[in-house]
């Protein structure tokens, strides 16, 4: 039976009989945690298990945003605090492969607990002036540092067994304003956006999955967001990017998009979107994305086969003591 091109959130550490019932009968693609839905490990291996029951694939993705950090949804007491991916961008010679052994350690967490996809490495460039919702998640403030470091993650995390989603393509580093709380305008013209923003996602774009950004470039399409521009998905992160892996939107509820939750995922979808995101797990929101949204079908749904296929024979193995006592070495070390 068909998935729907959806990835959900839901409201608590456990499904209600609702929400169950609602995702058996949407079968969405995949699932998204947050910190509301983290509990104790056992808890989340419960819910990723109940996710997934709920859509009878045992592949289902389920997804967190795990940067470290700021952006960090599984943490102590019961998982390790990360550092945000700035700090690799003052290690210096040792900057890719402990951003890498960080990603492979985090990846470790996410796999043992049923977490099979990280919204991470974040390839966003910010230039001075911008908005610190990137800030001290970015690997560094120029294109070539933050394509290198953004690599090594995307390496890590695969290595563990879990699928990375670059983001937040075609670039948020100049974004005026956070797009959760409003919607930004990047003035940059092409051939700039070409020379800085664009060349991480492009130098990555053999990667199984982006997630889109909400923000309007006025020199490509001054009418719509990335998210909803078929303009900016077609002749960028198509074309001049070169990105061919599955493309999910950020979160359809962040208050960059405005309109009926319905008319947000149906501009997505004409836009060239291949599978929509809404993580609050407000029911009415849900149900309402859920009505503008397709069946996985076509090419959507052969990037989304290719995507999970890369899962496969990937996790390795590794001296989980060791490379814990060697990252907190590293960290100490460059403090």
């Amino acid at each position: 039976m068909s998935s729907r091109a959806l990835i959900l959130g839901c409201a608590g550490k456990s499904l209600s009989a609702e929400e169950a019932a609602f995702f058996r009968d949407v079968r969405p693609w995949g699932f998204i945690l947050f910190k509301r839905n983290v509990g104790t490990p056992d808890e989340v291996r419960a819910l990723t298990a109940s996710l997934r029951a709920t859509v009878g694939r045992d592949d289902a993705p389920i997804l967190i945003d795990q940067e470290g950090g700021r952006v960090q949804r599984m943490g102590p007491p019961h998982w390790p605090a990360y550092p945000a991916g700035g700090r690799f961008a003052r290690m210096n010679g040792s900057a890719a492969a402990m951003a890498r052994l960080g990603a492979r350690l985090m990846a470790h967490d996410l796999a043992e607990v049923g977490i099979n996809v990280d919204c991470a490495p974040v390839l966003d460039v910010p230039v001075a002036g911008s908005h610190d919702i990137i800030g001290d998640r970015a690997y560094g403030d120029s294109p070539q540092a933050v394509a290198e470091i953004g690599r090594a993650v995307a390496e890590g995390l695969m290595a563990g067994g879990v699928l990375p989603v670059m983001k937040h393509i075609p670039g948020h580093g100049r974004a005026g304003c956070d797009s959760h709380h409003g919607l930004p305008v990047v003035a940059a013209d092409r051939d700039a956006l070409r020379a800085q923003d664009f060349l991480p996602f492009r130098a990555l774009s053999d990667l199984p999955m982006a997630m889109s950004a909400h923000v309007v470039f006025s020199g490509l399409d001054p009418e719509r967001p990335a998210t909803q521009s078929r303009i900016v998905i077609d002749q960028v992160i198509r074309g001049t990017i070169g990105f061919d892996g599955l493309l999910m939107t950020d979160d359809l509820s962040m208050h960059a998009l405005t309109g009926p939750f319905r008319a947000r995922a149906e501009a997505a979808f004409e836009a060239g979107i291949d599978v929509a995101l809404h993580c609050n797990g407000t029911m009415d929101e849900m149900r309402a994305v859920a009505e503008g949204t397709p069946l996985l079908a076509g090419e959507p749904a052969r990037r989304a086969a290719a995507a999970l296929d890369r899962l496969t024979g990937s996790r390795e193995g590794f001296d989980l003591p060791e490379a814990r006592a060697r990252f907190a070495a590293a960290l100490s070390q460059a403090a």
